[in-house]
């Protein structure tokens, strides 16, 4: 048969996951080897028996060897991040305050250990918003089509976005799919501000923060209200967790506080502005009268956690600010500077949406407290607490 333009298959990657050779998988169906190679490239749209007999040989259904390309929907979404100009781009998705949102696939972003599965594909060009004014013209839009993979729409209706820097939050989510396996919680690492100000923007559901407001004494509420501005959201705790000095195993150069970092010449990693660690490290040195540019390494800046503690882990520095859960997590050692909370903060809008409820009544499981618990470095007594309304 002619080929047929919109029929895909997968043929290919199903016969090699078996081990099977072209030859082998022909022998089995009682077809050529020219049979196998016309239709995995794509030259040769098999008959109805032959559809049938391949399936059999291979131990799976029709709609796993074959599909056509027009019936996979198309939605448009808006992009999270700016790519650049006509990049073939995955994206995940998710429908964040009545609109789809693109959150593209790229670097870092691909991974968590495994690379993220893909929801569609997009190509598009750079966002609007993240233009100068005078370059608006050249591209004027921040939206795309996106062709879905799957024509599972309700996967896509039932995915919650969180944003924030916490470790545990991927506990948390793997968690809650265990109970309600039609949620999807997908973690985007962002750092404090970041995090709210994606809230804010309409990319996430809920941003994850742990800012401490030394003028007023406060947890992130202030800086809620000031983002925010005017918008209810509430605040819900996760936890309070030791953040402080990561030093080698030990603690060979005998590190106590910030002010032994330059009285012995240590080197540090310091992380990206907007994140509560790099906020602790200025307010800490502010209270003891110390320049920032006497810490050495205070400009070598990383983007999370982890690599942190990689960087003091493999010798590259002496210390980074981070929490004692990392520590312990990386075997290193810790110096305790600061108890901080880590909230969740969530607009009232979406509180009443079923999946951010399901999500949400899971911190009082006791597996999630168990997961806490075992890592160490939190106190979860007040977990689930609305602590704050804005």
């Amino acid at each position: 048969m002619k080929q047929d333009s919109d029929l895909r298959n997968n043929l290919k990657s199903i016969r090699t996951r078996l081990g099977m050779s072209q030859q082998d998988l022909a022998n089995i169906a009682s077809v050529t080897r020219q049979t196998i190679s016309g239709v995995e490239s794509g030259q040769y749209a098999p008959s109805v028996a032959i559809t049938l007999r391949l399936a059999k040989a291979l131990g799976c259904q029709v709609e796993d060897l074959f599909w056509l390309e027009r019936d996979l929907p198309k939605i448009e979404a808006v992009l999270a991040k700016p790519v650049a100009y006509g990049q073939p781009l995955r994206v995940s998705l998710a429908r964040v305050g009545g609109q789809w949102i693109a959150y593209p696939l790229i670097g870092k972003d691909a991974f968590r250990q495994d690379m993220i599965p893909a929801d569609g594909e997009a190509v598009a060009g750079v966002p609007a918003r993240y233009l100068a004014s005078e370059d608006k013209s050249r591209i004027g839009t921040d939206k795309v089509q996106v062709r879905l993979l799957d024509d599972n729409l309700d996967t896509l209706h039932n995915t919650i976005v969180i944003a924030g820097c916490a470790p545990v939050i991927s506990l948390w989510a793997r968690a809650t799919e265990r109970w309600h396996p039609q949620l999807r919680v997908q973690f985007n690492f962002a750092n404090s501000m970041a995090a709210l100000y994606s809230l804010c923007q309409g990319e996430a559901h809920i941003a994850g923060m742990h800012l401490y407001d030394a003028k007023t004494g406060e947890y992130n509420t202030p800086f809620v209200r000031n983002v925010l501005a005017g918008r209810e959201a509430v605040l819900i705790t996760l936890g309070v967790w030791e953040e402080g000095l990561l030093v080698k195993s030990g603690n060979p150069r005998r590190i106590r506080t910030v002010s032994d970092l330059v009285q012995g010449g240590a080197t540090i990693v310091n992380r990206e502005i907007g994140s509560g660690s790099r906020m602790l490290l200025e307010q800490t040195l502010q209270e003891q009268q110390i320049p920032f540019h006497a810490v050495q390494g205070f400009d070598h800046i990383v983007k999370n956690h982890q690599d942190v503690a990689q960087a003091v882990g493999l010798g590259v520095v002496d210390a980074g600010i981070s929490t004692a859960s990392i520590a312990t997590a990386f075997g290193l050692g810790f110096v305790p500077l600061h108890q901080s909370r880590y909230d969740l903060v969530i607009l009232k809008e979406y509180l009443e949406e079923a999946p951010v409820q399901q999500l949400l009544s899971t911190l009082g499981h006791r597996l999630v407290h168990s997961q806490f618990e075992i890592l160490g470095g939190y106190d979860i007594s007040k977990i689930g607490e609305v602590v704050a309304t804005v």
